[in-house]
């Protein structure tokens, strides 16, 4: 982590100059421009007394989202699959806090299936098929999507997705709540 840039984002955000900052967090204020210059690698004890004037405690430092922070890109080799073979389901956003969208690129093989139980819970959710071809079951209607077909249903309305096809199935969905 970039703790300079860090700290000038949260500086920032809590719309404080360097000079007040160091007025409330009783260091000069050439010590707080040393560290968002990365000149000085602060000590714990002395990032706790820099944030104690913002108010923000070292936790909150190293894990909430700031507008600078906040990543925005997420590179397909670097989003978890968190499928169970062999379905894949790649999340966009992993590393966000307080996610309130899950999107996911979803890929089923041939014959893949969800299962014989039918999911359900709360929230909403909503796809496109991009590639191949999926069976929807929603309640009791089943329905077959193509490429470019989408879908979008109460999440607790018991629901399954199978790929019939030969080729692979790729989807795009999200749901919300977020539910991975």
């Amino acid at each position: 982590m970039d703790i300079g840039n860090r700290l000038k984002a949260v500086r920032t955000k809590a719309a404080l100059s360097q000079r007040e900052l160091a007025k409330r967090s009783g260091v000069t204020n050439g010590f707080i421009s040393q560290i968002e210059k990365n000149q000085v690698s602060p000590s714990v004890s002395s990032l706790r007394k820099v944030l104690e004037g913002i108010p923000m405690s070292l936790a909150s430092f190293f894990t909430e989202e700031t507008e600078m922070g906040a990543e925005v890109v997420f590179r397909a080799a670097d989003m978890p699959d968190l499928g169970s073979h062999p379905i894949s389901y790649r999340l966009v956003g992993h590393s966000r806090a307080n996610r309130a969208i899950g999107m996911l690129k979803e890929v089923l093989p041939p014959g893949a299936d969800t299962g014989d139980d039918m999911l359900s819970h709360d929230g909403e959710e909503c796809g496109i098929v991009i590639t191949g071809c999926a069976e929807v079951t929603v309640g009791e209607q089943v329905y077959l999507l193509q490429p470019g077909d989408g879908y979008y249903f109460d999440s607790r309305t018991p629901h399954r997705f199978r790929n019939p096809g030969q080729d692979e199935c790729v989807l795009i969905s999200a749901n919300t709540p977020a539910t991975f």
